[in-house]
């Protein structure tokens, strides 16, 4: 019997377990998916929850991918359960994409019931995905609350195209069991671990490349430091028919996308000159806040250089 059968080692091929699969980069596994996994064995009545390590998504750039080793050993040691197995099915599957590995998934163990796990903040994602109206009709799909997530997600395009088959919260022990297409979104307590936040503050892989910048200001005149410069996010200002880039670097709590605002006294000087800008027109994009997350306004100072006086 060759591994593609068997792509997850000590399940036997028979088995009629009632399986959650929580797919992604892992990059890098956090609490957040172990909180998500331990809820869909209560809510959902699952006997096990595979967490299946993609050794790429097709969806994200290789730029800041730990290697799939590294991913793996990190997820195993967070994901510690009896009831949660974390493997590289599809490296012995031979797929790439949600919907393959899922179909092949159900040949090799037809006789399980499996549901396809997901934060509720996936879902405005789904409409990227390869085949996913097909996803819906092969699989039931279970989607958990995360902070800033719930109407935001129920309103987008892929919930609204099923939403005749959503089955309510109180019978998602049914799920299981269920033919697909059939979905639910479990409300409760929210876990505001994101891969994204702890990549953002983790040292960098490698070693920064690019020019240097002295630091006239510390007592070692002369001290090199790395340009920090692609750690940032950028905006355009169109200021007296030029085009000036804004940086915001990470990681601040505030992200440039959607970024918008005004610009204090264009001809005071750069030392009284700033931008103000809100990061409240999409918010669950830059603060994973949690309940109670308040859209912010934000008052930047503008340099000429990182370390102008």
């Amino acid at each position: 019997m060759t591994s593609a059968y068997h792509p997850m080692p000590g399940v036997p091929r028979d088995t009629t377990r009632r399986i959650g699969l929580l797919g992604g980069s892992f990059n890098p596994a956090h609490e957040g998916h172990r909180h998500v996994s331990l809820e869909a064995l209560k809510r959902l009545g699952l006997d096990e929850v595979w967490w299946l390590v993609s050794p790429q998504n097709p969806l994200k750039a290789g730029d800041g991918m730990e290697p799939l080793a590294t991913r793996l050993a990190r997820a195993r040691q967070i994901g510690r359960h009896p009831r949660i197995r974390v493997e590289t099915p599809e490296l012995a599957l031979g797929t790439r994409y949600t919907l393959d590995t899922v179909r092949a998934l159900r040949r090799a163990y037809p006789k399980a019931r499996f549901v396809w796990l997901m934060g509720a903040d996936i879902l405005p994602q789904l409409g990227d995905w390869q085949g996913w109206r097909e996803l819906f009709a092969a699989i039931p799909i279970a989607a958990f609350a995360r902070p800033g997530w719930s109407y935001p997600a129920l309103v987008s395009a892929a919930p609204r195209a099923f939403a005749r088959y959503r089955i309510e919260a109180e019978a998602a022990r049914m799920l299981a069991s269920c033919e697909p297409p059939a979905w639910c979104f479990i409300p409760g307590r929210l876990d505001s671990h994101s891969a994204t936040a702890i990549r953002a503050v983790r040292p960098p892989r490698v070693k920064a490349k690019g020019k240097t910048i002295s630091d006239q200001s510390s007592p070692e005149r002369g001290r090199q430091l790395p340009d920090r410069s692609q750690d940032t996010d950028a905006l355009l200002a169109l200021v007296n028919g030029k085009f000036v880039t804004l940086r915001v670097p990470y990681p601040t709590s505030f992200y440039a996308k959607g970024m918008d605002g005004r610009i204090d006294d264009p001809n005071g000087g750069w030392k009284g000159r700033g931008i103000w800008t809100t990061a409240g027109n999409r918010t669950p994009f830059h603060v994973e806040g949690g309940k109670g997350n308040l859209p912010k306004v934000v008052h930047f100072q503008m340099r000429p250089a990182p370390l102008a006086d």
